[in-house]
């Protein structure tokens, strides 16, 4: 069976995610989305990084904001990376007056949390759900997860560092978020495990 798999094409690394998406399997149909009515055909949507609140002005003035949230609300899966973490976040602090989240994920996160763009870095990660190698992370002005819900479950942690300990990625059901983005090492095994779980709900 095809999966469609949608990529949130406001702001991001769109054309990354979409490459990630058709290398894990020849019956993933990787799409663009920009418009309302390309939500109806998807199986399972992406949230690239970004930035948040100007992600949260785009969903509403491309009138996405309610038709997504209705979708999520009603069980579509999705995968969030950096920005994409707090777009899908019941809660976020330190976010700006008025920025809006989607939600569906019982966490708090802390919007950039890692510090400014120079403090962007590199780190190998243990996911559960992953097997081999660590996962090789890239952090650009990158989010944390301050506190989990009973709902959700914590798959990776920070293991050296200054931050050593802190959640970087997190799974509620058909709901997947990272800190990092997996699009930028060529390694696809976070965009793998994103689609077995769309797989597995169906």
């Amino acid at each position: 069976m095809t999966l469609t798999v949608g990529v949130l094409a406001l702001q991001g690394d769109v054309p990354e995610h979409l490459a990630a998406l058709r290398a894990v399997a020849d019956d993933v149909r990787a799409v663009a989305v920009r418009r309302e009515r390309e939500l109806a055909d998807l199986d399972a949507l992406v949230i690239p990084g970004g930035e948040s609140t100007t992600m949260d002005k785009l969903l509403r003035a491309f009138d996405l904001f309610e038709p997504l949230r209705a979708r999520l609300a009603g069980g579509l899966p999705a995968y969030g990376s950096c920005a994409g973490m707090i777009l899908l976040a019941d809660r976020v602090l330190g976010g700006i007056e008025g920025q809006r989240t989607l939600g569906g994920l019982d966490i708090t996160v802390r919007r950039n949390a890692f510090g400014r763009q120079v403090d962007s870095f590199e780190s190998d990660l243990h996911i559960d759900g992953i097997t081999g190698d660590p996962v090789h992370a890239v952090f650009i002005r990158a989010p944390w997860v301050e506190e989990v819900g009973p709902r959700a479950s914590v798959l990776a942690r920070v293991e050296n560092g200054p931050a050593a300990g802190r959640i970087v990625a997190v799974r509620q059901g058909p709901l997947l978020v990272t800190s990092f983005h997996p699009e930028m090492t060529g390694d696809t095994r976070v965009h793998r495990l994103f689609v077995e779980i769309v797989r597995d709900g169906l």
